[in-house]
């Protein structure tokens, strides 16, 4: 049995504490939302994962230093643009020894930096083992044991294999990896992917189009990947397109639900208010443009999407200039 300290109850964290706890660990769960700490030390209900009962086993504290101090891992379960000021309230209780898994998906517009990274630039403590653990996994299929698979990356095997078999459950498998970075740039960028995808569907286009965004939108992700020291190999796997595919099609989807209200028409801060939730592709497009101008890497599908959120244009007009570019090889 490991102590496990969850900082956020979000879907995506108290869907993992479930599932920790039901796998015989003791897991304390934190949020800066006081109020979430109340409601669900109650309920034992999260109102966004509905008929999924949090054990009476899971502990919730106001404190984030009960979430740190003595625990053997502590998962970073907030949203991205929230990773750093957390990082810094957990930063004096983390020390030696531990484990931090990071869950959120995303790239800081301003240092670049990946969720990992920011962990780290705010720990400043390298005894400390930061893993990446990210794949094709909806917390609302997670909630109801339906069966998913992951990836722990971490530089150091032994870590990553220590958090590959603490997660592993009857309905989670999970791999391993070292290659960090490939992993979270993967995780970041599909969800541009997917804001792409979902303006096709709001636009009423079929699965044809959809089909094509995803294979292409792959092809810039493995590129700038490419360009930035990444193991192909990484591209094609859970983290990569397995991740892709779910984001880019699921219901459950943030980011593609987000898009579709795009291509209809609304306007973005209107459709990031009735998503309801943190758009993580919204978030990683101003650092996914300064990536691809820094490495010159052709990324039409990014740049596209960015012209709809950023700059106001024709989601229609878009498409169709996609459609309308230069003639090229495949390969």
């Amino acid at each position: 049995m490991k102590k496990i300290g969850v900082l956020g109850a979000g879907t995506w964290g108290m869907a993992l504490s479930r599932m920790l706890c039901l796998s015989g660990h003791s897991v304390t769960v934190w949020s800066a939302l006081e109020k979430e700490i109340d409601e669900f030390s109650v309920t034992r209900r999260h109102p966004n994962l509905p008929g999924m009962e949090i054990p009476e086993q899971v502990a919730f504290t106001k404190e984030i230093r009960l979430a740190c101090e003595g625990m053997d891992i502590v998962l970073f379960a907030v949203p991205s643009p929230f990773v750093r000021s957390t990082a810094k309230l957990a930063a004096p209780y983390i020390t030696d020894g531990q484990i931090v898994v990071d869950v959120a998906k995303g790239m800081e517009k301003d240092t670049l930096f990946t969720m990992t990274q920011i962990i780290g630039d705010e720990l400043k403590n390298p005894a400390v083992k930061l893993v990446a653990l990210s794949g094709p996994t909806h917390a609302e299929e997670v909630a109801k044991d339906l069966p998913t698979t992951i990836v722990s990356a971490c530089e150091d095997m032994a870590a990553a294999k220590l958090v590959q078999e603490v997660f592993t459950s009857a309905c989670m498998r999970v791999y391993t990896n070292t290659d960090v970075l490939g992993v979270e740039l993967c995780g970041a960028m599909k969800n541009i992917m997917a804001l792409g995808s979902g303006i096709a569907l709001g636009l009423g286009f079929g699965d044809n189009i959809k089909a094509a965004l995803i294979t292409r939108g792959m092809a810039e992700i493995v590129r700038l990947g490419r360009a930035m020291g990444c193991d192909e190999r990484t591209f094609y796997g859970l983290a990569g397109v397995g991740d892709l595919i779910v984001t880019a099609t699921s219901v459950h989807s943030r980011n593609n639900r987000c898009g579709m209200l795009l291509g209809q028409g609304v306007k973005p801060e209107d459709a990031i208010k009735q998503v309801g939730m943190v758009v993580e592709g919204i978030h990683a497009l101003s650092a996914a443009m300064r990536l691809m101008e820094h490495y010159r890497v052709d990324m039409p599908i990014v740049r596209a999407v960015n012209n709809v959120v950023n700059c106001g244009a024709d989601p229609y007009e878009e498409v169709m200039a996609l459609m309308h570019r230069d003639q090229k090889p495949e390969i």
